[in-house]
């Protein structure tokens, strides 16, 4: 009887050469591209499981018929970001050598939770990290440098962030107050904790609240929707009154809805003298601090415990890459630290393991890619590249006030514009209903306060003038046509 031979592997390095290089040539097409297709989809909810089998493949398929499902179930429910008709929520990173240090990454497959794990990963992310802070011009202590308590380290998401660090704060007050309190125990600790943050902050505060079991204050906002100190202290005054502990503060410098900045250098101070940790979450404007007329914006960073922004959001890094930086890394692994043997090395204790500042353990090589992208481009043409974006928003906020029947609902300082018809809030709704109907350009809503307003973000890295001038005719026809059937009584 016959031994039964080894069963071919689907794709040996021959043909991954061959394929490999036409699926490059795919992508650059489709980037170069994108514009031709609908911004948006025109699928139902569940148009894809109608398009595949129920179960999976018994016999391995070829790789010519895998790849034709792609334009045939992928692409038709595919909402295209890079797009330059996509003006929804905030710019997705995107360029090539991003791409490439991605598929390096995949290709070398290092699951970096330990320095032991693969030192190149632990090293370069702690030597990135500090390149982009110094071109932010963080202060020292967030730095990691070569003997520094701080230090940078990159998670998924913002979200990931925020939460990494109220946790952490969650555990250091705890710490804290039962050194104080011998007899009390954790949940006597918690059940006291208060967070706060704006109103206009992003959801994902709430959630760290929720995982974390502490209560949140979502306070009030100026007449520019930011954050005042007094405010702060107010509510903080308040609570302790009430026998609560004020612990963390999260303070956002570019909010999700308008783009707000909450006034640091007022929150500062009232979280130092309290003794309470301001995390600021920087998660899109961050990334212009690196112009020196945008980092004015960011004074009042050296009160703070940890500080992030989304490199995958506006300096050209694929998602994800959200840089986070804390004062002392120790806050983070006291509140992270679980070590069984098998993660054990010989130089632990004198170098950097991630896996004790973040949530799961395994990480991605992803500081290849934002090195790539660091080098390649240089700071220069960050820099080139942010001040685009901003002068296109200036272009589209001309166009909208230029007309008498739009107004600007916030001021415009980054790549977003607020915008509205005046009158009651229907007839904004109406119009990004009938917009977003043409598939010809994306935009998102936000709340401000009682005012519903339209977002455009300038997002894709290929957006033009001319592109500005498109997505306004097609809101120009649309508003045309809402205002005549209001007109008509329709």
């Amino acid at each position: 009887m016959s031994e039964k031979k080894p069963s071919r592997p689907p794709m040996d390095h021959v043909e991954f050469r061959k394929i490999g290089k036409e699926t490059v040539d795919y992508i650059a097409d489709y980037l170069e591209t994108v514009q031709t297709r609908p911004v948006y989809p025109g699928v139902q909810p569940g148009y894809l499981r109608r398009l595949i089998p129920a179960e999976a493949p018994q016999d391995p398929e070829t790789w010519e018929d895998v790849f034709a499902d792609v334009e045939r179930v992928i692409m038709p429910g595919v909402t295209h970001w890079h797009s330059p008709d996509f003006h929804a929520y905030f710019a997705p990173g995107n360029s090539y050598p991003s791409q490439l240090g991605d598929m390096l990454c995949n290709a070398l497959g290092c699951v970096g939770f330990s320095w032991a794990a693969s030192p190149a990963c632990t090293e370069l992310e702690t030597v990135v990290l500090d390149w982009l802070g110094k071109m932010l011009q963080l202060p020292e202590h967030l730095l990691a440098g070569t003997a520094g308590a701080g230090g940078g380290v990159i998670q998924g998401t913002a979200s990931e962030a925020i939460l990494v660090a109220l946790l952490s704060a969650r555990t250091k007050v705890i710490q804290r107050e039962r050194e104080a309190d011998p007899e009390s125990s954790d949940h006597d600790v918690m059940k006291k904790l208060v967070a706060y943050s704006s109103d206009q902050a992003h959801s994902c505060v709430d959630k760290a609240a929720m995982i974390a079991a502490v209560k949140l204050r979502k306070l009030p906002t100026d007449s520019d929707f930011a954050l005042r100190g007094t405010t702060l202290s107010a509510a903080m005054e308040e609570d302790k009154a009430n026998g609560l502990i004020p612990f963390f503060s999260c303070a956002t410098l570019g909010t999700t809805p308008s783009c707000a900045f909450d006034k640091l250098l007022e929150i500062g101070p009232v979280c130092c003298e309290e003794n309470m940790w301001l995390h600021i979450d920087a998660a899109y404007a961050g990334s212009a601090f690196i112009c020196p007329e945008y980092r004015p914006l960011l004074d009042g960073v050296e009160f703070a415990d940890s500080f992030n922004l989304n490199p995958h959001k506006w300096l050209r890094v694929n998602f994800d890459c959200s840089t986070m930086w804390v004062r002392n890394r120790a806050d983070v692994v006291d509140a992270f630290n679980v070590d069984p043997l098998y993660l054990r090395h010989d130089n632990q204790g004198l170098v950097t393991d991630y896996r004790h500042w973040q949530i799961p353990l395994g990480r991605r090589f992803r500081s290849l890619k934002l090195w790539f992208v660091l080098r390649m481009f240089g700071v220069k043409g960050l820099q080139q590249y942010i001040r685009k974006h901003v002068s296109l928003a200036k272009e589209f906020e001309s166009l909208v006030l230029s007309d008498d029947r739009f107004e600007v609902s916030a001021k415009v300082v980054m790549g977003l514009v607020c915008f509205r018809l005046k009158g009651p809030n229907n007839l904004s709704e109406r119009l990004l209903q009938k917009i977003n109907e043409t598939r010809k350009i994306f935009m998102v809503p936000a709340k401000l306060r009682d005012t519903y307003v339209i977002r455009f973000a300038i997002c894709a890295a290929t957006t033009e003038s001319s592109d500005i001038v498109h997505a306004w005719n097609i809101i120009r026809e649309q508003a045309d046509e809402i205002l005549t059937g209001v007109k008509n009584g329709i």
